[in-house]
């Protein structure tokens, strides 16, 4: 029988008796190799980035870039004018935006105010920044959906960077009897909710909501006043 294996005994057996495996000769026939974590953590070589080959020379990382090379790598936005621009195009991507409020950001970015000028005065030739425009939609929609009235409406312009003249022109749109008429609907759906209370209560609290939508007290009290009255004309009426 042929012996496959040797052993501890086997070498004891041979002469060959004392010595652990570890200090048994190399076998010439098989070439030493480095131990891989010693290969694979060795200092890099002419620059190259550790882990570059693996101990088979085949490469760990194929298109990893140097150190040197990322460090040459310029900044997209280096430049205050692409940063202005790209920070702008962000901003109005969902929203129309007043000059006023992208001004304001690119300051929060300390981007300088040359620039600023520079960009905006652009995006203004280009149709990008409309504040007429806006003002005119932010009066309907804010007007037709929250109820709010003129000076409501011409405060919120003005604190969204339009000029004065600009927000007077598309509040003016929104007539005075237009506004009376929101301002009753407003008082008509909360009618129901105060039923029951004191009139003079009832006045407080219809003629408040309408002060908090921005509508001066003394068209507040005279919506007020007439729905209660037509409300009781209408209590009195039915049999």
């Amino acid at each position: 029988m042929t012996q496959d294996a040797w052993g501890p005994r086997d070498w004891a057996a041979n002469g060959i008796g004392g010595e652990s495996f570890t200090d048994l000769p190399a076998d010439p026939a098989e070439p030493e190799r480095p131990d891989f974590e010693e290969a694979a953590f060795e200092e890099p070589a002419f620059g190259k980035p550790a882990f570059e080959k693996s101990v088979f020379g085949q490469s760990a990382f194929a298109g990893r870039r140097g150190p040197e090379r990322a460090a040459a790598r310029p900044e997209p936005e280096a430049d205050p004018a692409v940063r202005a621009r790209n920070i702008c195009l962000r901003l109005l991507t969902g929203s129309a935006k007043t000059r006023g409020q992208l001004a304001e950001a690119l300051r929060k970015r300390e981007i300088p105010a040359e620039v600023i000028e520079e960009v905006l005065s652009r995006y203004e030739e280009v149709g990008l920044i409309d504040d007429a425009a806006f003002a005119e939609s932010w009066v309907e929609s804010r007007h037709r959906g929250r109820g709010l009235s003129r000076r409501a409406l011409a405060n919120e312009l003005r604190t969204r960077g339009v000029d004065n003249a600009v927000a007077a022109e598309a509040v003016a749109r929104l007539d005075p009897e237009q506004e009376a008429a929101t301002a009753r609907a407003l008082v008509e759906r909360k009618l129901r909710s105060t039923a029951g209370l004191d009139r003079q209560v009832r006045i407080r609290r219809l003629a408040g909501m309408l002060a908090r939508r921005g509508y001066p007290e003394g068209l507040a009290l005279r919506v007020v006043r007439q729905a209660l009255d037509d409300e009781e004309l209408d209590a009195g009426d039915q049999p």
